[in-house]
């Protein structure tokens, strides 16, 4: 039996209450830029970084003396690539293991990096849970050994890219900014975004975006290779409405949950990332001739002009509050484009 529009519409609020909960929610298609896509394959056209930041109780750092000839005695965060066959937290307890001697558990997810679906680092706050510290006498082509560094001694670094992850997690620490957040088991054969993309406006009256067909659901979009993995925000509010992309800024604000399973090569090495995007009007705006003109904003969301696309207003308090909070205060996981 089909849904009526109504009973669509409490299922989508559904859902997206589902992924602030830091849930995840099955990928059964996409629909946006899959024409642009290839399925994702590990070591083919994607490669996953895992990085490690680990402190003991007197908040030094657990850090790995490089082995390989590029970066030789250099020193860095356990990290390393995703290997075929497995998902984030196998390959972060694995490389941990291999650089440092420590079995460990990862606490959160704490910053997402890319550089386009080709290249994107997942950096974990993790905690030891047995195992030894890696000295010389076990160097081998994993590393020369690991130390903890109280973050003042001199210490020759492999890249400065690692103290903003160290500060990060020290924040993270002090202070979590964002609920726990830990990769959700479910399979996804491109790189996607899901997104919840809101208006809002002074009267705290949130709208989100949904496309129609086959029934009201949040946007899917494949990220493309030659732009950041953010971009696919962008690529859905040019096609719902041309007219007013110029005039506004699409502010992708950071992810609620993700999705990555990884167990069969080629066919689920993709990631789901649903996310949290506001559009926001752009205040400065110019007439025909190029000159400043004031903005006047009406407090309703931009016309949609493709038919695909529709506007829902959330009805759900709580579910408004939420999305009011999480939109003002970025309290999720950040996702940074390197591009």
């Amino acid at each position: 039996m089909e849904l009526t529009e109504a009973e669509q519409r409490r299922q989508v609020e559904e859902q997206v209450e589902m992924l602030l909960s830091g849930q995840g929610s099955e990928v059964s298609g996409c629909d946006v830029g899959l024409e642009q896509s290839k399925p994702a394959t590990l070591r083919k056209n994607v490669t996953y970084i895992v990085c490690g930041v680990i402190f003991n109780d007197k908040e030094e750092v657990l850090m790995v003396q490089e082995a390989k000839q590029d970066c030789y005695k250099q020193w860095y965060l356990p990290a390393g690539r995703v290997e075929v066959g497995e998902n984030l937290e196998e390959a972060l307890r694995r490389e941990v293991k291999e650089e440092a001697g420590f079995d460990c558990e990862p606490i959160t997810l704490l910053l997402i990096q890319e550089q386009g679906p080709q290249w994107i680092r997942f950096i974990f706050l993790a905690k030891i849970t047995g195992g030894s510290l890696k000295g010389p006498s076990a160097a081998d082509q994993e590393s020369l050994q690991a130390s903890w560094w109280d973050r003042q001694s001199a210490l020759p670094l492999r890249g400065r890219d690692i103290l903003r992850l160290i500060d990060c997690g020290l924040k993270y620490r002090q202070d979590p900014w964002h609920p726990v957040t830990l990769p959700v088991d479910l399979s996804c054969r491109h790189v996607v975004q899901r997104l919840v993309l809101v208006f809002t406006n002074a009267e705290q009256q949130v709208w989100v975006l949904l496309i129609k067909a086959p029934t009201l659901h949040l946007p899917i979009a494949a990220a493309v290779k030659t732009h950041a993995v953010t971009w696919a925000a962008n690529m859905v509010v040019q096609e719902a409405m041309p007219s007013a992309y110029y005039d506004q800024d699409v502010n992708t604000l950071g992810i609620f949950s993700l999705q990555h399973n990884g167990r069969q090569h080629g066919k689920t090495d993709g990631v789901c990332l649903n996310t949290l995007v506001a559009l926001v009007p752009d205040h400065v705006q110019r007439n025909e001739d190029g000159e400043t003109v004031e903005w006047m904003g009406t407090g309703q969301p931009p016309s949609i002009e493709n038919p695909r696309y529709i506007w829902h207003q959330v009805q759900k308090r709580t579910l408004r509050e939420k999305l009011l909070e999480k939109t003002k205060n970025t309290s999720i996981v950040p996702i940074h484009s390197l591009y």
